[in-house]
C-alpha cells in the first residue's frame, strides 16, 4: 500500500513563527531521577547499585517495578517498586554477578543469563523481555527475574543459549534470526523486535520456544533480505534504522531513527513489507533528511527518532538528536507535533538546551516506558533515568 499525503506539507519556519507548544511532560521537570549521585553533572560511570553508564532502555511494569538496561554496564538494574527519591540504589541485578562489576557477558561465555550492550526493555505477559543487540538475540522471562542467576526462559535469535553470531554466521537473514536487535515491545500478546542491523520490526504472535522464527516482518518484503530501505531508495514500507516500536490506537507506530521518521500503521500490519499509512517527520515516504534538511528543527521535523511510548491515544516520541521529547494528538502524514519538552520552542535544539543537566533537560533521549501518567525517560546522554508525570 502506497503512502498518501493526506495534508499539504507547510514547514514552520526555524526563527519567528515556531510556537513553544503545551508540555508534553511537567515543566517542573522529573520527580526522581536515578543515575545522578545528586547533583546535576554527568558522573563517574563506574558500576553501582546507583550509577549508570548510558542506559538505553527502560520500563515501567504494569506489577510496580521498575527496569533500567544499563547498557554500558551490560546489565539489567530492577527496582521493585517505582523510587519515590533521587538515586535509590537497584533491589535487583541481572548481568553481572554482583554490583560492583562490569564487562560484556560478564567477561565469561555467553549464557542465558548473560548480556552485551542490553537496549530495549519491556513488560512481556508478566514477565520481561530484554533486547541484547551484541548477542545477536533477545531473552525473555516468563516472570519477571529475581537475580544473575536467573536465567532466561525463551531466547529468540539464536537456536541456544551459547550462540551469539549475527544472523547465526550467515550472510542473510531469515525468520529464526537477528542483527543487532535494538528495541523490543508488546501489544498485550504479540512480542514486537526492532531487527536494527536488519533493517526490519519483527513481530511474533506466541513465542514459546528458543530459536522460534518470526511471523512477521515490516521493512523488508521478506524474512531473507537485510539491506538497507529494503535494497532501494527509501519508500513507504521501507526502513534504515528501525530501533522502536509501539501498539497504538490499534495499529503500531515505528522510529525509524535512520530515516528520521516515525511510521504509522492505523490497524496492526497483517502482511510481509505491509507500508504505513501516514509517516512523521518528513515531507513524503521517500524523504529521510534529518530536521528535514534544516539545520533547525521544527514541529514537524526530527532528528534521529530513536524511542516511542503513548499516553492515552497520544504518541509520545523521544525525538533523541534534537533532545526533545515530543507529543503528537494527529497522527496524518506529516502531522506537527503539539506538545514539547526539554526545549523552550520547537525550533531549539541542543543537549541539555546547550547547558549543564537539569531536571527538565535531556541529552540524546534514547529509551521512553509510559504506565498511566508516568513517563520514564533514558537519558542516556547524562547517564540517568528521570521519572516524570505527563502534564495537564
Amino acid at each position: 500500500m502506497k503512502v498518501s499525503l493526506s495534508k499539504s506539507f507547510s514547514p514552520v519556519k526555524a526563527q519567528g513563527t515556531n510556537t513553544s507548544g503545551a508540555p508534553m511532560l511537567r515543566p517542573e521537570g522529573a520527580r526522581v531521577i536515578l543515575g545522578s549521585d545528586g547533583g546535576a553533572l554527568v558522573q563517574s560511570i563506574t558500576p553501582s547499585a546507583h550509577l549508570m553508564f548510558g542506559p538505553r532502555g527502560v520500563c515501567l511494569h504494569p506489577d510496580g517495578s521498575l527496569w533500567v538496561a544499563d547498557t554500558g554496564h551490560h546489565r539489567i538494574l530492577g527496582w521493585k517498586s517505582v523510587p519515590t527519591e533521587d538515586d535509590t540504589p537497584a533491589d535487583i541485578l541481572l548481568g553481572q554477578p554482583e554490583f560492583g562489576r562490569e564487562g560484556r557477558n560478564a567477561k565469561g561465555p555467553v549464557g542465558a543469563n548473560t548480556l552485551n550492550v542490553p537496549t530495549g526493555i519491556t513488560a512481556f505477559r508478566g514477565g520481561l523481555a530484554v533486547a541484547d543487540p551484541w548477542n545477536h538475540r533477545v531473552l525473555i522471562w516468563r516472570d519477571t527475574p529475581t537475580g544473575p542467576d536467573h536465567h532466561a526462559d525463551i531466547i529468540l535469535g539464536q537456536p541456544d543459549a551459547q550462540s551469539s553470531l549475527a544472523n547465526v554466521g550467515l550472510s542473510y537473514a531469515a525468520a529464526d534470526t537477528m542483527h543487532w536487535p535494538y528495541g523490543v515491545s508488546s501489544d498485550g500478546n504479540r512480542l514486537i523486535v526492532c531487527d536494527t542491523g536488519n533493517r526490519r520490526v519483527l513481530v511474533w504472535d506466541d513465542p514459546q520456544s528458543t530459536g522460534q522464527p518470526a511471523d512477521l516482518v515490516l521493512g523488508q518484503k521478506d524474512f531473507v533480505c537485510r539491506d538497507e530501505n529494503g535494497g532501494g531508495a527509501v519508500s513507504g514500507f521501507s526502513m534504515r534504522w528501525p530501533h522502536m516500536a509501539v501498539a497504538l490506537r490499534g495499529g503500531l507506530a515505528v522510529a525509524d531513527a535512520g530515516n528520521n521518521r516515525v511510521m504509522i500503521w492505523d490497524k496492526f500490519p497483517e502482511s510481509n513489507g505491509a507500508a504505513p499509512n501516514s509517516i512523521l517527520g518528513q515531507a513524503d515516504e521517500n524523504a529521510c533528511d534529518h530536521n528535514m534538511a534544516s539545520y533547525y528543527p521544527t514541529s514537524q521535523a526530527m532528528n534521529m527518532p530513536y524511542a516511542l511510548a503513548t499516553h492515552e491515544a497520544r504518541l509520545i516520541v523521544a525525538d533523541t538528536a534534537n533532545s526533545r521529547i515530543l507529543g503528537f494528538e494527529d497522527l496524518s502524514m506529516t502531522a506537527h507535533a503539539d506538545r514539547l519538552t526539554a526545549q523552550p520552542d520547537f525550533a531549539a535544539k541542543g543537549d541539555n538546551r546547550w547547558g549543564i543537566a537539569e531536571r527538565d533537560t535531556v541529552c540524546w533521549p534514547y529509551g521512553l516506558s509510559a504506565l498511566g501518567s508516568t513517563v520514564a525517560v533514558a537519558d542516556s546522554g547524562n547517564n540517568r533515568i528521570l521519572i516524570w508525570e505527563v502534564a495537564d
